[in-house]
């Protein structure tokens, strides 16, 4: 085996399946922890933890060759004041807790990634944003994110190598944004959304996959990255992709005026559809990284033979 022990601290969605599922066959132990119980299967374990409290798996952390923190409540919601809270709680304090525990081990992970979000980068219709000339963005979803990076670096680990991984949209085979736009083009629905100028800045989640094994080989590489394709779309363009990966030749478009009302009615914001996030991986195409899925129209290929 290549690697000894991966820990993915929420790792039971849709990219923790994926990691666990890619390192299953490269590490002689995978560690899920889990809110909820679950039967181990072959090599990999789900340990019970809250994100909020010392318990017994905290020593399983002692010579992990990788830990990725994925925590946080889906922000696919309305953000009423409950949600807010809820939204940062769940990202700022299981990152917190890691820290800590990190900080007091004998032989702690060789790296840390923990997840981050390229939607902290501001509206942007006019250029590209990467991690040197990027700008930060304004509102609610910024704050949280800049928290979140915030309780990850505030704890210094000086044995224990440390990446934001700031993803953006990730298309995925079984759950994530892709299958619910799909189920928009076959209800004839998948025209653009808004003005459809609005850039959308996606990444495979095979590539998610591959980035974190990748930072594992490059050891000199730490702080900020963006994880996102380095091909961004327009809205528009990226539903025509869509419908015609599905065989569809027309779609409604939605206004914005529509959205507002359909996100009132299905419980979240049109901020996750008309924000434009235009965001470059700068620093990972500089050190070489190169992508599996480099053009949208070949992610969406790859995932509908999937699902087929």
């Amino acid at each position: 085996m290549k690697y000894h022990k991966i820990i993915l601290a929420g790792g039971n969605g849709q990219l923790g399946k994926a990691l666990a599922g890619h390192y299953k066959d490269t590490a002689e132990e995978v560690i899920i922890l889990s809110r909820k119980a679950a039967p181990a299967k072959d090599n990999i374990k789900t340990l019970v933890w809250d994100g909020h409290t010392l318990g017994d798996w905290a020593k399983e952390l002692e010579g992990a060759d990788l830990l990725v923190n994925l925590c946080g409540k889906n922000v696919n919601c309305r953000y009423t004041k409950e949600n807010r809270e809820e939204i940062i709680r769940s990202r700022v304090e299981p990152t917190r807790l890691l820290g800590k525990v990190v900080d007091g081990l004998v032989n702690p992970p060789k790296l840390w990634v923990n997840a981050a979000s390229a939607t902290i980068y501001r509206h942007a219709e006019d250029r590209p944003q990467d991690e040197e000339t990027g700008e930060i963005g304004y509102g609610f979803s910024i704050d949280v994110c800049k928290q979140w990076e915030q309780a990850f670096f505030e704890t210094e680990t000086p044995h224990t190598r440390k990446v934001a991984l700031r993803i953006s949209i990730v298309l995925g085979h079984n759950e994530g944004a892709l299958p619910r736009l799909i189920n928009l083009v076959k209800a004839g629905m998948g025209g653009h959304q808004g003005d459809g100028q609005q850039y959308v800045s996606w990444v495979h989640e095979q590539d998610v996959v591959k980035c974190t094994e990748w930072l594992l080989q490059h050891p000199e590489i730490n702080g900020v990255l963006n994880c996102t394709a380095p091909n961004p779309i327009k809205n528009t363009d990226l539903m025509k992709e869509l419908r015609h990966a599905c065989g569809v030749l027309f779609g409604l478009p939605a206004p914005a005026w529509l959205l507002e009302m359909g996100a009132a009615l299905i419980g979240t914001e049109t901020e996750l559809i008309l924000k434009s996030r235009w965001v470059l991986p700068k620093c990972l195409l500089d050190a070489g990284f190169e992508f599996q899925f480099a053009k949208v129209e070949h992610a969406i290929k790859d995932i509908i033979s999937i699902r087929a």
